[in-house]
């Protein structure tokens, strides 16, 4: 078998999983000239875009060879996957351009990785469950999955045609809730059976379900970022309503519930906070002082305090919403950094910043208003991005690296 044909083989063997991305061969900028490209553009290229080559830190050939060895397996054409990696090492070492300002601290961590079964999934947003199991979203791979983290043990789901994931949460009676981020949809799997309920959503503009969170009532809330949307869900009588964010272009995103039941959604394309009525699903808009702010997640501390991220502007902010006031701390690897997740753990804010390369995990006390971050470990590399993180219930935390198919354990050993 000729070269090509056997790259295309490959190509369409893994675009068979994710046909929803064979449209994005060749977007996001030219590949450089060389041996390899032609066949880098067929496998690679064919699900996911060249952008994510070209714009990651670099690696060596060895780590390319981990990293390109999550997505497709090439074990049974070694000579394609050795041309592979040897275009990939010699255009795109590694650089420093994007190195993170690393600050040290007396706060230990320690971080235990899972590999997830499936291929080029882009595993994300793991959750633990009452049992101490943890569920987590493989997007592209269109399934859910489950880890025991006390034997290692997983097991995958597969979902409904162009489901595609954005995330996963958990209902009171242990059935896991994803968001049908392709096909406009909220699903429900029961664990026992493997049977999946769908729900649809009522008006066919609401396209994208994105991030979802249940109150202490046990009714589902989530966003629609694209469609610029909250919906309420009610699990009892399965009747979804819809709200329309009251600026265009808001991008609702992250979403929690504060003490009074009331959500709060986060504004991932408009400087502002929302505040959801949970009666009347009447929307309060906070508009943040600083114009150019987005902000990809937000929680809400015990005392009510409103931590978010300005993604933006490389920044974490504080909103109180009984005074109003509004504070601001530029993130340690400063205003391009693009801090993306945030969980509040025992009262001290965690996040990390996507755009540095290794993406990093930041821990900021508001007692003392110090930083402390560390490089997040993927195998033997650092690549990949949290785009969700949760606490633990003895108190660790739940990320992931979805470039890697990773899901992490982050044990807070110290936090003086």
């Amino acid at each position: 078998m000729s070269r090509v044909s056997v790259s295309s083989l490959a190509a369409a063997m893994l675009c068979s999983l994710f046909p929803q991305f064979v449209s994005a061969q060749n977007q996001g900028g030219p590949l450089p000239d060389g041996p390899g490209k032609q066949l880098v553009e067929s496998v690679c290229t064919a699900c996911h875009r060249s952008n994510l080559i070209t714009r990651s830190s670099g690696y060596t050939h060895a780590q390319w060879e981990e990293l390109t060895a999550t997505m497709i397996d090439l074990s049974g054409s070694p000579d394609q996957r050795r041309e592979i990696t040897r275009y990939l090492a010699t255009h795109f070492p590694p650089s420093a351009g994007r190195a993170p300002n690393v600050v040290a601290g007396d706060a230990e961590v320690e971080f235990k990785e899972w590999t997830v079964p499936t291929l080029g999934q882009r595993a994300r947003d793991p959750v633990e469950a009452a049992d101490g199991t943890i569920w987590w979203a493989g997007q592209w791979g269109n399934l859910i999955g489950r880890l025991d983290p006390a034997t290692g043990e997983m097991r995958e789901y597969s979902l409904p045609g162009k489901s595609m994931p954005h995330s996963v949460t958990l209902d009171s009676a242990g059935h896991v809730w994803y968001t049908g981020n392709k096909n406009g949809t909220v699903g429900k799997l029961d664990p026992a059976t493997g049977h999946v309920t769908v729900f649809e959503m009522p008006d066919p503009a609401a396209k994208d379900p994105h991030t979802a969170v249940f109150d202490k009532t046990g009714v589902l809330w989530f966003t629609l970022q694209q469609s610029n949307m909250v919906g309420r869900l009610d699990p009892a009588s399965g009747h979804t309503k819809l709200v329309n964010m009251t600026t265009a272009g808001s991008r609702p995103y992250g979403i929690k519930i504060d003490a009074q039941g009331a959500p709060w959604v986060a504004c991932n394309g408009s400087n502002c906070l929302v505040k959801v009525d949970p009666v009347t699903m009447e929307l309060t808009e906070v508009k943040l002082p600083t114009p150019g702010t987005t902000v990809r997640r937000l929680d809400i501390a015990n005392d009510g305090m409103i931590w978010y991220v300005n993604s933006s502007l490389g920044r974490l902010g504080r909103y109180d919403p009984q005074s109003g006031d509004v504070k601001e701390w530029m993130s340690p690897s400063g205003p391009n950094s693009h801090p993306y997740a945030l969980a509040i753990v025992n009262g001290v804010v965690w996040y990390n910043e996507s755009r540095t390369r290794p993406d990093m995990l930041v821990r900021f006390d508001p007692k003392t208003e110090r930083f402390q971050s560390w490089p997040i470990p993927s195998g033997g590399l650092y690549a990949g991005i949290i785009r969700h993180m949760r606490p633990t219930r003895d108190g660790n935390l739940l990320i992931h690296q979805s470039s890697t198919n990773r899901i992490i354990l982050v044990r807070l050993k110290r936090e003086t």
